[in-house]
């Protein structure tokens, strides 16, 4: 069976296909979300998930999250005593998924369709392939997460032809996509978005207004544990203007309590700088796609981000028109992602769709340009495939030598859309030989071939004798090859995998320890009590004394969290 994963910057979740429709599939938790989190401890245990975000607010130093911003960049996240890269942590959330999905579904999982940021480059598109490789997972397609959204919310099954808007605002990045439906196919016009702006940003306003109001609390002086506590109630915060019109901060630091009201008027005010971030890639959306406002049939929110009132009004204002959000924004492009997958296992229960997608970066090369006689500029880029062309596409330019006696040309292979050349993404670079004479006699023939798997394919002719080189580019400082991967695949099985029989004992007491530090007096009391009484449980290995103690000291945190 063929699973859709959304892998995201927050949270990760993982659907198939049952039936006559796509459902979610529960974690060990018994949860849709599994958040993004990983965390190793002392004797090489992997945690993942609620358990892996409990034990970060305990242990910082010893957890990771927000790593999906960092994919393909060869950042190095440090955990205790270890390194990973961000594909390696994004690996363990896949491996989670996997496992989730095999326990849930009762057989084994080894092909997978995996959801990235429509704005996501080469490299980082290659890294997401990777992490599924480490996770054991054959990757099928990497689909985009706006593309995969448009399908769930059943947007081919529409009678008439029209045109869509995909607004996708996860935990860490934004696209926006513009689709266009006509019969069966559902083609992706123009993309835009920031792969750095995301809810998150949101959280980290609160927590500066926080800062602002108790100057005399010094940040860079605070310790980790203190700092990841801070951002954990502004990201409640946040969340508590879903209930009303104004929220509460409340931060206990150092024995002393800190407490913040805001009503969500000045919320949204101090918010001003990352809506106008957002406003930007809509506008170049709207240019690329050659459309206007009024041509957008429906609005479609994703990501969680988009539940946020503030959100939702800047939306509803900016289009003038209410968003269809019918879809839980969290879970749209995971189960567009698992009916993409049962279109590749062609099942009979769902009408199959021609998705087109495009290519969301300009892809060229470095030339020398020559504007007038004798005024030349060099390191000038000069595209081939440009931005928001359909994809698979395949473009060819002709391009000639510009000294006398030339004989080695190199062709750089290009992805960005600044004008000067070195401002741009180097992927790659070929080498050749030509024959020598004047310049502008010989020339190449450059051709360019992208694909929906974005495999770039850069082949150069040389017209005059006819001599052929290709070449699939890879990002040589991050890319890892063959060989690589099952050296880092064998080191990695060396760490363990949290198992599941066990995961939600593990997370109580992960959670009842937090709630002790961040308790006092009486309050503290009782948490420590209560976790004694657990763990007393835990130590009979008696399943009914454990499934009652557990649904126990369960309800006991909810209470408390309350109090």
């Amino acid at each position: 069976m063929i699973i859709g994963i959304d892998l995201g910057t927050t949270n990760s979740l993982a659907a198939f296909f049952a039936g006559d429709g796509p459902e979610i599939i529960p974690n060990r938790l018994g949860r849709h979300l599994t958040p993004s989190v990983v965390s190793l401890d002392e004797e090489g245990q992997i945690y993942v998930g609620d358990s892996a975000r409990e034990r970060q607010l305990l242990y910082p130093e010893s957890a990771a999250s927000v790593f999906k911003r960092d994919m393909g960049s060869g950042k190095k996240f440090r955990l205790l005593d270890k390194s990973f890269t961000a594909e390696e942590l994004s690996s363990f959330v896949l491996r989670a998924l996997k496992e989730d999905a095999e326990a849930y579904l009762g057989e084994e999982v080894t092909e997978a369709v995996i959801s990235v940021p429509a704005y996501f480059n080469d490299a980082r598109r290659r890294a997401t392939r990777r992490a599924g490789e480490l996770a054991g997972l054959k990757v099928e397609r990497i689909i985009s997460e706006p593309t995969a959204a448009a399908v769930a919310y059943g947007l081919y099954q529409e009678k008439k032809n029209a045109k869509f808007l995909v607004f996708d605002l996860g935990g860490g990045t934004f696209d926006v996509s513009i689709l266009e439906l006509f019969d069966t196919i559902l083609e992706v016009r123009a993309v835009a978005g920031d792969n750095f702006l995301g809810g998150e940003d949101f959280t980290n306003v609160l927590e500066d207004m926080f800062f602002q109001k108790y100057s005399r609390l010094e940040k860079l002086a605070l310790d980790d544990k203190t700092l990841r506590h801070i951002h954990r109630q502004a990201e409640m915060c946040k969340l508590g203007f879903s209930r009303g019109g104004s929220s509460r901060m409340q931060c206990r630091i150092g024995g002393g309590l800190y407490s913040m009201e805001v009503g969500l008027s000045r919320y949204e005010a101090a918010c001003g700088e990352l809506l106008e971030r957002i406003r930007q890639p809509v506008k170049r959306s709207f240019s690329d796609a050659h459309i206007r406002l009024g041509d957008i049939d429906k609005i479609v929110l994703v990501g969680g981000a988009t539940k946020s009132p503030v959100v939702r009004r800047f939306v509803g204002r900016m289009f003038k028109q209410i968003p269809d959000a019918v879809i839980n924004p969290d879970e749209a492009v995971a189960l567009g992602a698992a009916i993409q997958a049962a279109m590749k296992e062609r099942r009979e229960a769902i009408r199959e769709v021609i998705l087109t997608d495009v290519c969301p970066f300009t892809l060229g090369t470095e030339v020398m340009r020559e504007w007038e006689k004798g005024y030349t500029e060099q390191g000038v880029f000069f595209p081939i495939i440009e931005r928001n062309t359909v994809i698979p596409a395949s473009r060819t330019e002709r391009l000639f030598t510009v000294r006398d006696d030339q004989t080695k040309l190199r062709v750089k292979v290009l992805q960005g859309e600044s004008r000067l050349a070195a401002n741009n993404l180097l992927l790659g670079e070929l080498y050749l030989e030509v024959p020598p004479a004047k310049a502008g006699k010989e020339a190449v023939d450059v051709t360019y071939t992208y694909d929906v798997n974005s495999i770039l394919e850069v082949e150069v002719k040389v017209v005059s004798t006819g001599e052929v080189i290709r070449q699939v580019f890879r990002d040589r400082e991050v890319d890892l090859s063959d060989e690589e991967i099952r050296e880092r695949l064998e080191m990695l099985s060396y760490l363990k995998i949290h198992p599941r029989d066990r995961e939600e004992n593990r997370y109580l007491l992960f959670r009842g320890e937090r709630l002790y530090e961040e308790s006092m007096g009486e309050k503290r009391r009782m948490v420590e009590a209560a976790l004694h009484h657990y763990k007393k449980a835990l130590d009979t290995y008696d399943q009914g004394i454990i499934d009652a103690a557990r649904k126990r000291f369960r309800d006991f945190l909810e209470k408390m969290e309350e109090f």
